[in-house]
């Protein structure tokens, strides 16, 4: 996109394509934010961070707390993404960085400037291109970070952290492996249960987690939410 039209486009997404000015009673996908919402309806101010946040209002499951008066950081690997949560959500962090296990260079495989199916895995693109995009992706280099490793570098200031939302295109379960859960302690998690073949594999996640004390409470569409257990 030219660079004269790009800011008008992020208000175009926004207030008119996406009427972010709308409260709704659901943002997320499938409808988890009103059960994310409701574990945590005594609590009128929390902290979250959001993993893959793609969107502050289209598919979010942190939409509905944040209009509550949460706040928390929002971290995604597409540049555009974040110049949209930098306009809807002047009380975030939101951070352009790809969040693994690893601090390293990794392929990013680029759908386009606004896809929710950008992604660090190849076969997760690859699945992509046949059965949603319709079009190649095109291949850029960039580096890839620990959680911790972006704490570090950003000297963010982490308080106690309520909810963690990890949506991140079949990289899942690096970027909870790479997640310092004992330093952490969310209290929930919301999370994809995609494995490495795009299969939802509970058992791969419950047999993660439940080393760091926690337990499956819910399964909403492709997503395990997590429960820590005191």
């Amino acid at each position: 996109m030219i660079k004269l039209f790009y800011k008008p486009y992020l208000y175009y997404n926004l207030y008119i394509r996406n009427k972010i000015y709308n409260k709704r009673l659901s943002y997320s996908q499938f409808r988890e934010d009103i059960f994310i919402n409701n574990f945590f309806k005594n609590k009128s101010i929390g902290f979250y961070i959001d993993i893959g946040c793609y969107h502050p209002v289209k598919y979010s499951n942190t939409a509905l707390i944040y209009n509550r008066g949460w706040s928390g950081i929002n971290i995604d690997l597409n540049q555009t993404s974040i110049d949209l949560f930098n306009i809807a959500r002047k009380r975030d962090k939101n951070i352009c960085a790809a969040v693994s296990n690893k601090n390293d260079s990794a392929e990013f495989y680029f759908d386009h400037m606004l896809s929710p199916v950008n992604t660090l895995s190849k076969e997760f693109s690859d699945m992509s291109y046949k059965n949603i995009s319709k079009k190649k992706y095109s291949k850029k280099m960039t580096q890839k970070y620990t959680f911790d490793k972006i704490v570090q570098h950003y000297k963010l200031k982490i308080p106690s952290i309520d909810f963690l939302n990890i949506d991140a295109e079949a990289h899942d379960y690096e970027v909870i492996e790479g997640f310092n859960l004992t330093k952490y302690k969310p209290k929930l998690i919301c999370i994809e249960l995609y494995d490495a073949k795009l299969k939802i594999n509970e058992k791969y996640f419950t047999d993660f987690l439940s080393n760091y004390n926690y337990s499956l409470i819910e399964k909403i569409g492709p997503n395990g939410i997590f429960c820590h257990k005191k």
